[in-house]
């Protein structure tokens, strides 16, 4: 708490004004362009590797960076993450959703089946990301040289995904990009959602954020993998953006 303090009275004397600033200017119209799911590790600041303000984006945070698929609800038993998405995506008329993984998770190891009772982390992620683990699986079944298949925004439509075929990481690390990818499918099985996605009024896309080398990475559905954002593929990445996620 000391140091807590001792910051807030830092940004009193340098980021204050220029926040306040910024409050001002969307005050009373905050119009944020995306609901951002990302890890709740302590490592993870999306609003500083994506240089972001005030008032531009929703950013939800949990143990996994994971959305519950919408089967896992009766009635009105629900949890934040969907809230969060209607709240974004209908309330706000946000077209853009992002799931934001990372390198080095720490959960892989609570997400067996009979954990589950014994806390409610491993409840959570035994709920929740045993569909990732399923997948990762197929993966891994083929030696990490086959590609997934993944249900886009409409049952009809897939996308295919080589998971790290250059294998420059860790196997913890290929589960991570499969369980952000897995995410994009479970955001399509709203049904509060399905108009928008049917007509291209909103878009699912994933990062992941290498933590040791600072580095982003973006699934590109053009290349079926995801791309490091640098100097050399920034333009190529932009123009899929441009023509498909505009």
């Amino acid at each position: 708490m000391d140091r807590i303090l001792r910051g807030i009275m830092k940004y009193r004397q340098t980021d204050r004004k220029k926040m306040v600033e910024q409050f001002e200017v969307v005050r009373n119209r905050p119009e944020p362009k995306a609901v951002f799911f990302t890890c709740m590790d302590s490592r993870m600041i999306p609003t500083r590797f994506t240089e972001t303000n005030v008032g531009d984006m929703f950013v939800v945070r949990n143990a996994g960076n994971l959305i519950p698929h919408s089967q896992h609800f009766l009635d009105e038993a629900t949890t934040t993450e969907p809230a969060a998405l209607e709240l974004g995506c209908i309330v706000n008329d946000i077209k853009h959703i992002i799931v934001c993984g990372h390198s080095d998770c720490k959960c892989q190891e609570f997400s067996s089946q009979k954990n589950r009772r014994i806390s409610p982390l491993r409840a959570w992620l035994s709920a929740h990301a045993s569909s990732s683990l399923s997948t990762f699986q197929q993966l891994e079944i083929s030696g990490y040289q086959k590609p997934l298949i993944f249900q886009a925004e409409t049952p009809m439509r897939k996308f295919v995904a080589y998971i790290d075929p250059e294998d420059n990481f860790s196997v913890a690390d290929k589960l991570s990009q499969v369980n952000c990818l897995q995410q994009l499918q479970n955001i399509a099985s709203y049904g509060f959602l399905k108009r928008r996605l049917e007509t291209h009024e909103l878009h699912i896309h994933a990062l992941w954020f290498d933590i040791y080398t600072g580095d982003i990475y973006y699934f590109s559905r053009q290349n079926k993998k995801f791309i490091n954002i640098n100097e050399d593929t920034f333009n190529m990445l932009e123009k899929e953006v441009l023509k498909y996620y505009s």
